[in-house]
């Protein structure tokens, strides 16, 4: 698949609290400003959940400016990727965008211990993904 100049991903679950928000997260960090990071949720939450908000911070990504974000037609549209998840959301579908879907625990409710584990696989996934959009990073 061929992708824009900078190419561009949207992260979405329902509430755009946790899972979407980590992977926006890491993607960010770890492709250093060269791939436009977006996250939504069809149903966002009021707030980001502090546990996931403390997982990132043990690693360095701070989350506190960061908030939940209503899923728009225009996100879908803007993104050359778009990654679900594993909550069952459904995105808008446009020819030409490559759509995943990440089966990822939900950490609503769970302790930093339970997140860990979930932020660690967001990574690896987020890093095999960054290694597809930009095979050869400068």
């Amino acid at each position: 698949m061929t992708y824009t100049a900078t190419p561009s991903v949207l992260f979405v679950c329902v509430h755009n609290a946790g899972r979407s928000q980590m992977a926006a997260a890491w993607l960010h960090h770890l492709s250093e400003g060269q791939v436009e990071v977006r996250s939504a949720g069809s149903t966002p939450a009021e707030e980001l959940n502090p546990a996931v908000v403390a997982a990132m911070a043990e690693v360095g990504i701070d989350l506190t400016d960061q908030h939940p974000k209503i899923l728009t037609t225009d996100a879908v549209r803007a993104s050359d990727v778009c990654v679900t998840m594993g909550c069952g959301d459904t995105c808008p579908v446009f020819p030409g965008k490559r759509y995943l879907d990440w089966d990822l625990p939900d950490p609503a409710g769970h302790h930093i211990e339970a997140i860990r584990p979930i932020r660690d696989e967001i990574r690896d996934r987020v890093t095999q993904l960054l290694g597809e959009l930009l095979p050869n990073p400068h």
